[in-house]
């Protein structure tokens, strides 16, 4: 075999799968396929850059267990390679009675999965934290912070580079067959053997893994997530991380305000299907994939749970007065003018053949492979812990 893994993938999830596979056993063969030319060029480079506490996840979930344990990784990682980040603390802010309940419920869930510090705030008490800030109580995260995954994953592919991990930029896989007890992948213009291959592909995931697993009953329906910049003569109105209380039957947070690393203020995102999988703009427009979305049935049943909810964020999208109308129910003074246009990113995420929009982290695995079918956020976040549950999975295979 000229490989004993191929990773495909080299998105952060990717790079920290190779990253404790390389820790564990320097002795491996690994290498790792991306289409792009460069690390993390689509669902990590676009993120917000926020570092998740684990307070939105159910306890026991795999995104609960992988957000707390790969918080403390992430952090070490950064404290070790010299990596800049900010535990700056968020505020998720209730601007109706309907929300204190699940006001409640969130701080339950963060005390459930071990977070500290956590501290219910009255209507008085928000302008402590967030003086611009309108609502009638609020509940206080002292450990999400702000980072650049970029930088993190820079640093893995220098590590991993160093170590005799091979990256082929530039190639799409285009096959996976089984040798016997191999795999066998075709990209670019040649065909490489492994003993295993490890799915990372994000928005092509589903894809991959359909060369190995052919009843898949999960699709990605691609959802873009457009931002705003704030002007910086308004960005004193945002100290750190304003979110609103998620609506439970809905897998996004909603539109938020993120201080960012670097400086500056977001405010976002929507969340509306893109047209195409790496569809960042309104004008990207994939008529096969689009129509491979709109087939399958699991998306048709969203629609009819959903369409409320997506003709709303649609208009959002188009509607700058509207977006901005979202923004000041969490804080009242930005004004349209305040906001310049800024960036997006596109989530992969998993539908399943009944309508269910997965929620947790997806694997798939049989004797050539392991799928990462659904990896959302906070999966830059839980990145080193998620590659160590992947990691696991591979290893077992070789004893």
């Amino acid at each position: 075999m000229e490989k004993d893994i191929i990773i495909i993938g080299a998105g952060i999830v990717g790079l920290a799968t190779a990253y404790r596979l390389n820790q564990k056993n320097p002795d491996l063969k690994i290498l790792v396929i991306e289409k792009e030319n460069g690390v993390s060029q689509h669902q990590t480079g676009h993120n917000s850059g926020v570092i998740h506490s684990g307070i939105y996840y159910r306890p026991g979930s795999l995104k609960a267990v992988n957000c707390i344990s790969g918080y403390h990784r992430l952090l070490e990682f950064c404290d070790m390679n010299r990596i800049s980040y900010d535990i700056c603390g968020k505020i998720i802010v209730a601007t109706s009675k309907e929300e204190i309940g699940r006001l409640y419920t969130l701080h339950e869930r963060g005390q459930q999965n071990g977070l500290k510090g956590l501290k219910f705030l009255e209507t008085e008490e928000l302008k402590d934290y967030e003086p611009h800030v309108a609502g009638i109580a609020g509940l206080s995260v002292p450990q999400t912070g702000i980072i650049d995954f970029k930088e993190v994953s820079a640093k893995l592919l220098s590590i991993l580079q160093k170590n005799g991990v091979e990256f082929r930029f530039g190639e799409m896989v285009k096959g996976i067959r089984k040798n016997k007890n191999s795999a066998l992948v075709s990209s670019g213009n040649q065909e490489n053997e492994a003993r295993l291959v490890v799915n990372c592909g994000g928005l092509y995931s589903d894809k991959i893994a359909r060369h190995t697993v052919p009843d898949l009953g999960v699709r990605i329906v691609p959802f873009r997530g457009e931002y705003f910049k704030i002007r910086d003569n308004r960005s004193y109105l945002v100290k750190n991380l304003i979110y609103p209380v998620p609506d439970p039957a809905f897998p996004f947070l909603g539109v938020h305000f993120t201080r960012m690393i670097h400086g500056g203020v977001e405010a976002g995102p929507n969340a509306v299907l893109a047209f195409a999988r790496e569809g960042y703009k309104k004008s990207d427009i994939n008529a096969r994939e689009l129509m491979e979305v709109l087939a399958w049935p699991g998306f048709q049943k969203v629609v009819k749970k959903y369409w409320r909810t997506g003709f709303g964020e649609m208009y959002r999208s188009f509607s700058k007065k509207a977006f901005t109308s979202a923004l000041q129910k969490l804080v009242p003074g930005i004004r349209e003018e305040d906001l310049m246009a800024g960036g997006s990113g596109v989530r992969a995420q998993a539908c399943d053949r009944n309508g269910g929009l997965v929620d947790d982290f997806l694997i798939y695995e049989n004797t050539i492979s392991v799928n990462v079918c659904n990896a959302p956020s906070p999966a830059a976040t839980s990145c080193f812990s998620i590659g160590e549950t992947i990691s696991e999975k591979v290893l077992a295979h070789f004893q």
